[in-house]
């Protein structure tokens, strides 16, 4: 069996070598195909891991609180992230944190309420930029690194504010901005501190801390509407972390009137909606890339057809001399086979060398996995084979005496 295999194989890329330029223009239509897929998984691959990696330095005594609407995944994803009212529905309050505050095991608690407003500095302006609203625990939580000043503190005066660094450069061309002054909803906030570059754009907080201003929770509350879309909470021991979880969630449904509109989350699921939301997003787009492996798969069976044609003599001949219609059949779907396996490692290289230059520009490194590695030998042979067969079958039924006749 195996003699017969590594035969086929030698006849095969015998045979494409006689065509050097059908062959690799053939390919090419397979390897953009594979190339595509591999650069959309490789990408959603680096930012799944840069998020996880984001989890795991934080630390395993984190707990997430999220509102939740009770819908399936990806339809809580899609709520959570892009409809417009995403900052009017939260259905977590201050008072929730006091609550989560007093249950034992509970180290640290800080809520994250996010919103898009214009803020002015001293000489220059920025329209919809991030302003979060916590609670001096969040430095605790997150480990945020401050460059200069210090973070929001109690003993502060409420109208304070601590910025990102590209929001300091942006406001004020400097990222020495303590003392400085900003504006937002008419109120004036004095700059206590500036946070270090943080060049985590995509987290699981949903927050590039580097362009966003940071003010007390509390003060925010009296100025507008306060919308806590996510409450951070560590934990003094991890041994009792489920124990913690299960507190909490009884806690807060007890003060919401029995109704659990909210998700307690630890561990990989912290990632959720951020981490999902790529999944998703990086499978649809892998979906339509796959048309142009469908497109390629026709290239292929149309050349087959045509090397089927071109060589109905040589079948003949083959068939004369002793050749089975399944010899026939093995040595034309092998020929598709290796073609489209050649299309499918060009088109391997092709999409992570892709991904590397646009990791040069973007934080997220490309992902290697077996499991993309196997998908795309997966695809490649079931390309050659699926637009193969056709051409394969035409190629055995033929007739030897009626091949014989044939000539070009």
């Amino acid at each position: 069996m195996s003699l017969l295999i590594f035969t086929n194989i030698q006849l095969a890329t015998s045979s494409l070598r006689r065509n050097r330029t059908r062959s690799f223009l053939t390919a090419l239509g397979i390897a953009i195909g594979v190339a595509s897929i591999v650069l959309i998984l490789s990408l959603a691959g680096g930012i799944n891991r840069l998020i996880t990696a984001q989890v795991e330095k934080t630390g395993a005594d984190l707990i997430v609180i999220r509102p939740s609407s009770g819908k399936d995944a990806i339809s809580n994803i899609v709520d959570e992230l892009t409809a417009s009212s995403q900052y009017q529905k939260s259905n977590l309050s201050l008072n929730d944190v006091n609550t989560i505050a007093k249950i034992n095991n509970v180290a640290a608690v800080a809520p994250l309420a996010v919103s898009q407003s214009t803020i002015s500095g001293e000489s220059s302006s920025i329209s919809s930029a991030t302003v979060v609203a916590t609670t001096p625990e969040l430095s605790q939580i997150l480990s945020l690194p401050l460059k200069n000043g210090q973070f929001l503190n109690d003993s502060l005066r409420p109208n304070v504010a601590v910025i990102g660094n590209s929001l300091a450069l942006n406001l004020f061309g400097t990222t020495n901005a303590v003392t400085k002054t900003i504006r937002y909803l008419d109120e004036k906030f004095i700059v206590v501190g500036v946070l270090s570059s943080i060049n985590d754009p995509v987290n699981f907080n949903n927050i590039d801390f580097d362009n966003a201003m940071l003010i007390d929770a509390s003060f925010a509350a009296t100025l507008s509407d306060l919308q806590i879309q996510q409450i951070n909470v560590k934990v003094a021991t991890t041994d009792n972390i489920n124990a913690t979880m299960d507190a909490i969630t009884e806690r807060l449904v007890a003060t919401k009137s029995g109704e659990q509109n909210f998700s307690v989350l630890s561990g990989d699921k912290i990632s959720h909606p951020a981490g999902s939301l790529f999944s998703v997003v990086s499978g649809m787009l892998a979906l339509v890339a796959s048309i142009s492996l469908v497109v390629g798969g026709v290239g292929v069976m149309n050349i087959m057809l045509v090397s089927v044609s071109e060589r109905t003599h040589e079948i003949g001949i083959r068939k004369a001399v002793g050749a089975s219609s399944g010899n026939i059949l093995l040595q034309f779907l092998f020929e598709s086979i290796v073609l489209s396996f050649m299309g499918g490692v060009s088109g391997f290289a092709l999409g992570y060398a892709m991904a590397f230059v646009v990791s040069l520009v973007t934080p997220f490194t490309p992902f290697i996995s077996w499991e993309i590695i196997g998908l795309t030998a997966a695809t490649s042979l079931s390309v050659g084979i699926l637009f193969g067969i056709y051409p394969a079958f035409k190629a055995a039924r033929k007739n030897p005496i009626e091949s014989l006749k044939y000539y070009r």
